[in-house]
């Protein structure tokens, strides 16, 4: 069966808004670079692929469906932040953010019985537990710190080690 256009419409978006969270997080990336935290730096380029793929992840299905994908531009994001705590907090909003658009995706495939959808999505689902709790993680370790230089560290540290 072919994607709905309303399905089709939304998983565009989708893909703009994944592809926006690929360029915030290179954003931070860049940000965290010239703050000389290469681990936060590595944490956030390893992070914004992962949201390149996501939004593969749905051009890929919108073509499968026999739908049309149609890629808009990519809003303007923030580019500074006065602390890594204060990034990582935008992160997890962001992740937040993502969580209500796929819930709503979910509960669209839902009323539109569109069970191949609905599959697709569990996945997404699921990644967005994951996504909130690695973000949330960073937030509350940086939070233990008080924004000593030790404490940030030593989570720059651990943080270099993601692939």
């Amino acid at each position: 069966m072919m994607i709905s256009k309303k399905i089709q419409d939304e998983f565009n978006a989708q893909i703009g808004e994944e592809m926006f969270s690929a360029h915030l997080y290179l954003s931070m990336s860049a940000w965290f670079e010239s703050v000389n935290l290469r681990g936060f730096a590595n944490w956030m380029r390893v992070q914004a692929g992962e949201e390149s793929a996501h939004a593969m992840k749905f051009f890929g299905f919108i073509c499968e469906r026999g739908g049309r994908v149609e890629l808009g531009a990519v809003a303007k994001h923030q580019a500074e932040w006065k602390t890594p705590l204060e990034a990582f907090e935008a992160a997890f909003a962001h992740e937040q953010h993502i969580t209500s658009r796929i819930d709503s995706l979910m509960t669209l495939a839902v009323s539109e019985k569109d069970y191949a959808s609905q599959s697709f999505l569990k996945w997404f689902v699921d990644e967005q537990v994951e996504e909130e709790a690695h973000a949330d993680e960073i937030v509350q370790k940086l939070k233990m710190t008080g924004g000593a230089t030790g404490g940030l560290y030593i989570i720059d540290r651990e943080l270099a080690g993601r692939k």
